[in-house]
């Protein structure tokens, strides 16, 4: 258990950059859970991670973030390795924003992760193109061949 970051930074970047895609998963009014297959990029801010999720605003998924806005993603490679992430997720739909994570898609984030924004939306500013700013509060990294388990939490100072 850590709540430095830095302490599996690597190994995270390692396997979201390889795996790339990822089930995050959201809850109804009646707690029932709803999976979806996407691709989050994720970032170093200021030591903590944070992810961005350029996506589509369906009915669906808006009304589950706005009852709960806990959500969680998870990363499966067939050799075992995963990554399965705790975030509060939250709509930021300012152009700067936008702008700055069609960016970071492009660059891919961390490297392998990503894709080309343009195959989906016409531009940053393209009215069906939502972002979710990603909050982490719980990572946990897991290595296939020994199943060796590594947890960062936010830090209850942070929180």
């Amino acid at each position: 258990m850590t709540t430095a970051f830095a302490d599996i930074e690597q190994e995270f970047n390692a396997f979201v950059g390889s795996i790339v895609y990822s089930t995050m998963v959201t809850v109804d009014a009646a707690n029932r859970p709803r999976t979806r297959v996407l691709i989050p990029i994720w970032e170093n801010a200021d030591g903590q991670p944070l992810g961005w999720l350029a996506t589509y605003k369906t009915p669906v998924k808006a009304a589950h973030l706005a009852g709960n806005p806990n959500t969680s993603f998870s990363y499966w490679s067939r050799g075992n390795d995963s990554v399965a992430i705790d975030a509060v997720a939250e709509w930021v739909d300012d152009l700067d924003t936008r702008r700055r994570v069609w960016d970071l898609y492009r660059r891919t984030s961390p490297r392998g992760a990503g894709y080309d924004l343009g195959n989906f939306w016409r531009s940053p500013s393209d009215p069906k193109l939502h972002v979710l700013r990603l909050e982490p509060y719980r990572i946990q990294v897991i290595r296939g061949r020994d199943l060796r388990s590594r947890i960062w939490r936010k830090s209850p100072a942070l929180a």
